[in-house]
Parts: structure tokens; C-alpha cells; sequence
């Protein structure tokens, strides 16, 4: 009988350490899988706060798609009447009558600036004429 009490002893204690095995595997199977939950967690929060930039984005990008196609639709509509308008033809003609003045003001300056140099040599003349004068009298 000793052996069979050994027997089962023995298969009490293998049975108690396969437990106790299985049970420290269950544990770290659990912790492992609490890992991967807890990251599937923070990707799912970072997915999801991704999304929402993604749909404010997608809104603000059709809100100024509709933005630009009415200041095209409006730009054309200006330059359209605008240019042919009567105050742009007429504003046309004046700005040519102003460059026109103003070439004829930078031809007659010119004169003058070609004048005044002819003038200011003719008086450096004159003093050095008068200067030889007044140095020969003495």
C-alpha cells in the first residue's frame, strides 16, 4: 500500500504544480491581453480624434470650395461689366490725358534743367570776367 499512497501523492503534487502552472499562465495570459486591450484603446481614441480633425477639415475644405467659386463667379461678373463700363472708359481717357501732361512736363523740365546749367556757367564766366577786371584796375 505504501506505493500506492505514494503513487497518489505523488500524482496529488504533479497534479497541484500542473495547476499551479496553468493558473500563472492563465494570469500572464490575462495581463498580456490587457496590454493589447489597452493599446487597442489608445489607438481607437487617436483613430477617433483622427476622424474628427479628417470631418472639420472635409467641411471647411467645401465651405471654401463655395467661397471660391462665388468670388470667381463675382470676379467675373466685375470684370465683365466693369471694363466695358462707361466710369472705367472714362477714368481710361483720363489717366492717358495725365501721362500725356506728365511727358510733357518732363520735356519742358528738361528744358529748364538745360537752361539753368547754360545760366549757372554763363555767371561762373561772368564772375571770372569780372574778377580779371577788377584785378587789372589795381
Amino acid at each position: 500500500m505504501i506505493d500506492i499512497e505514494n503513487y497518489c501523492v505523488c500524482k496529488q503534487k504533479y497534479m497541484n504544480e500542473d495547476l499551479t502552472s496553468l493558473i500563472k499562465q492563465h494570469q500572464k495570459d490575462i495581463w498580456e491581453w490587457k496590454q493589447k486591450e489597452s493599446q487597442w484603446t489608445r489607438d481607437k481614441n487617436q483613430l477617433d480624434g483622427n476622424k474628427r480633425i479628417i470631418e472639420e477639415l472635409s467641411t471647411k475644405i467645401v465651405e471654401l470650395g463655395k467661397k471660391v467659386r462665388e468670388a470667381e463667379g463675382e470676379t467675373s461678373i466685375v470684370k465683365a461689366v466693369g471694363l466695358n463700363s462707361p466710369e472705367v472708359k472714362e477714368l481710361n481717357d483720363r489717366l492717358a490725358s495725365a501721362l500725356d501732361i506728365n511727358d510733357e512736363h518732363q520735356r519742358y523740365n528738361g528744358k529748364l534743367q538745360t537752361q539753368l546749367t547754360e545760366a549757372l556757367d554763363d555767371n561762373k564766366k561772368l564772375a571770372m570776367q569780372i574778377a580779371d577786371l577788377n584785378t587789372r584796375k589795381y
